[in-house]
């Protein structure tokens, strides 16, 4: 009788646990699983096809990267009750605070260009034309954002979340080797020598998984969801978890390309996904209605971060909790966003490929200024108390840093003097 009680009783605590997490669950998955966006797959998919199963142990590596960076921004909006920028207004004072926000302001509308290239070229290879899919989707996301709700909003973004698994079952059916998998994916090394190309595609994979925009949209969603310090336990767990996933769905489309498209230059995931077609049709459907998810659910985050630190800045009423009387100029903001970054698909002869592959790589330029402030504003004990960052945090943050930083200087001089890396 006492085994059973016993049994009962651990269900049951492990059932009001879940429970529990349900209630918290969303920013930390939400933000890292739209971090897999358009111009993510694209990377994913160019990486897969460029050196086949070769670089998923630096995939790898991200996991843990990707957490540390975004577990702060919890710890930062449940304590402080404040997003990123008007966090570093307050500070760091105006001239950095509008200092990031024409950094988040430039990134993230140029990353939202990319969603459309990627939503757009997804559905053109079912026949439907950019134009209807750029209005289509502008109408979609303001009758989202429109609901009210902070919980509407973010439960449909999870439903979104979730069909971004659709490239698992993908990885599947193109039959990769196992074995070959985990021997050439497992061992560091760099296919093809470390040079000016090798470092683009290290610094797009950085990029598309960790982005200045994540900073401020999760702090920022913290705080709407009204998240508290009894909470972070929570927002920890539900980052790592994001965390993980997001790296596993990467490792899944490197896969796929690195099995059935290895050796073949692949531009977009677009043009991947037409390839895979020809030999694997499901698997080049998945690629393509994934493609579509993909960049609907970073234009859902992305959009929404700028909106929210603009109300931050200006003062503006900006919760999803309010309604368009409440906060005009935050939907306001909000749609221009989305207007004039949808508008860009639509004009003949702009060059789509060649900004959703840099986008990655300006992000990942611009991201250490973002993670100094955000670092910096963890070690803030009078505000942060016993949430302050430890010696061991700062360390892994200021490694991050630094790593990022080489890898940009090495970047930059091998596009200066190719032939130096051989």
């Amino acid at each position: 009788m006492n085994l059973f009680a016993k049994l009962y009783y651990q269900l049951r605590t492990a059932a009001k646990a879940l429970r529990l997490y349900l209630v918290i669950a969303g920013p930390g998955i939400v933000v890292m699983v739209a971090d897999n966006d358009a111009g993510g797959i694209t990377t994913y998919a160019a990486t897969g096809s460029k050196y086949g199963y070769g670089l998923i142990w630096f995939l790898l590596l991200l996991i843990p990267v990707a957490y540390y960076v975004q577990e702060m921004t919890v710890r930062l909006g449940a304590v402080t009750k404040r997003g990123h920028a008007e966090a570093i207004f307050s500070g760091f004072g105006a001239f950095w605070g509008w200092f990031s926000l024409i950094d988040l302001m430039i990134v993230d509308w140029l990353t939202l260009v990319t969603e459309f290239v990627g939503m757009t070229s997804a559905m053109q290879i079912f026949g439907i034309p950019a134009w209807l899919t750029t209005a289509a989707v502008v109408l979609l996301l303001c009758g989202i954002m429109l609901t009210g709700r902070y919980w509407t909003w973010e439960k449909i973004a999870l439903l979104f979340c979730a069909l971004n698994l659709v490239y698992i079952p993908g990885a599947f059916l193109v039959h990769p080797s196992v074995h070959e998998v985990l021997q050439r994916g497992l061992i560091p090394n760099f296919p093809g020598g470390f040079n000016g190309q090798m470092f683009f595609f290290l610094m797009a994979n950085i990029g598309t998984t960790i982005a200045p925009w994540m900073l401020f949209f999760q702090q920022s969603a913290v705080v709407d969801k009204g998240m508290l310090e009894k909470d972070i336990p929570w927002g920890r767990f539900d980052t790592w978890l994001g965390s993980i996933l997001t790296i596993v769905v990467a490792i899944f489309i490197v896969v796929v390309t690195g099995t059935a498209l290895h050796g073949v230059n692949i531009d977009s995931a677009a043009q991947a996904s037409i390839l895979l077609q020809n030999t694997h049709h499901w698997v080049g459907t998945f690629m393509a209605i994934g493609l579509f998810d993909a960049g609907l659910l970073g234009a859902i985050c992305i959009s929404l971060a700028s909106s929210w630190a603009f109300g931050e800045i200006f003062g503006w009423a900006h919760s999803l909790n309010t309604n368009i009387r409440e906060a005009p100029w935050f939907y306001v903001s909000y749609f221009l966003t989305l207007v004039t970054a949808g508008a860009v698909v639509l004009i003949p002869g702009a060059p789509l490929v060649l900004i959703t592959l840099f986008v990655q790589v300006i992000a990942v330029t611009l991201l250490p200024a973002a993670l100094v402030f955000l670092i910096l504003l963890l070690n803030d004990r009078e505000h942060m108390g016993e949430y302050a960052n430890t010696r061991m945090q700062n360390v892994i943050g200021g490694t991050i840093v630094v790593v990022i930083i080489v890898l940009s200087t090495l970047y930059g001089i091998s596009a200066l003097f190719p032939s130096l890396f051989g």
